[in-house]
């Protein structure tokens, strides 16, 4: 038996906007989502510049994933929206960003999510190329850790240890699928605590974070949101979508078990480069052809031209 995976690449149909305000800058935002040609990958475009949504475009992993330069032209926070590509399945597309962050929106994937959903999903006629993790692949930084692990399919297995009550030992684990990440993790916000508010202010981070873009805890350890928590375990449930927008900067969807102990946008990034700095640890495959009502066998491939082991 193979794996049921996505044969083909995809695009959006049409042309779709957001805008928002951006949750470190708090200055307005707008994204503009346009369909791109097979292997293109995920572009992001800012003023003249263009930035490829690979590992080795990061600049920056403090509160936020960043690609550029962090001193010069970037675009930043770009986690949520990468999620919603990785967990849709969108593999192809043009951003063209006025700003140089994402809008934060409710602090979560769903609107991203709805606004894939108003522009279409179109199949397009160029087989989909997958990362399969061959050997284990860990790395370490004090008390957190985060692995890739061979596995016959896409897995997430996150855990977040923090000493507010409010939060305490948390876990999620699941395979990916659209469905599952549309129910299980879109939703889940954003969170961050009240006591470390003025700091992030006086360092230019969380400018735009308000009680409509983020779950805040307070100095007593209560949810301040007044209406509460969309899932008992949002918290974990939101670093498995920050995994999956950094993991989607692979340049294309792994085969293989991400794990992860107290991680977070550097952990996830470095995890990354560890794994793809090793070719005896992957493999890029695609599907071969096969009846309908089949699932799918592999077969190795070369790389795509925008994949970033090739740089």
């Amino acid at each position: 038996m193979g794996i049921d995976l996505q044969d083909y690449q995809t695009t959006l149909k049409s042309r779709v906007t957001l805008s928002g305000i951006g949750v470190h800058s708090g200055k307005p935002v707008a994204i503009h989502f346009a369909p791109a040609d097979a292997d293109t990958g995920v572009v992001f475009q800012v003023a003249d510049r263009e930035f490829r949504a690979i590992v080795s475009e990061v600049g920056a992993t403090d509160l936020c994933t960043l690609l550029g330069d962090p001193a010069g032209q970037h675009v930043a926070t770009i986690e949520h929206l990468m999620a919603a590509l990785f967990g849709l399945g969108i593999d192809n597309l043009l951003i063209e960003v006025e700003g140089a962050e994402i809008p934060i929106l409710d602090g979560s994937a769903a609107q991203f999510v709805e606004a894939i959903d108003l522009a279409g999903i179109e199949v397009q006629g160029v087989k989909r190329r997958y990362i399969r993790v061959l050997k284990p692949v860990r790395i370490e930084s004090g008390a957190s850790w985060a692995e890739f692990r061979p596995y016959g399919g896409t897995r997430f297995e996150v855990e977040i240890d923090f000493e507010s009550p409010a939060i305490g030992r948390q876990s999620f684990a699941s395979d990916i699928n659209d469905d599952i990440f549309r129910r299980e993790i879109s939703r889940a916000r954003t969170f961050g605590f009240m006591k470390d508010v003025e700091r992030l202010w006086a360092a230019g981070y969380a400018l735009g974070s308000s009680l409509e873009n983020s779950v805040v805890i307070g100095d007593d350890n209560h949810i301040i949101n007044m209406e509460g928590l969309r899932f008992s375990n949002e918290f974990v449930r939101h670093k498995t979508l920050d995994a999956m927008g950094d993991l989607a900067l692979a340049g294309a969807r792994f085969i293989g078990c991400f794990r992860s102990y107290r991680g977070g946008h550097r952990l996830n990034a470095a995890a990354l480069r560890r794994l793809l700095s090793d070719r005896s640890a992957f493999e890029v495959v695609e599907t071969s052809r096969r009846e309908r009502g089949r699932s799918a066998e592999l077969i190795a491939v070369s790389a795509a031209v925008h994949a970033p082991w090739t740089l």
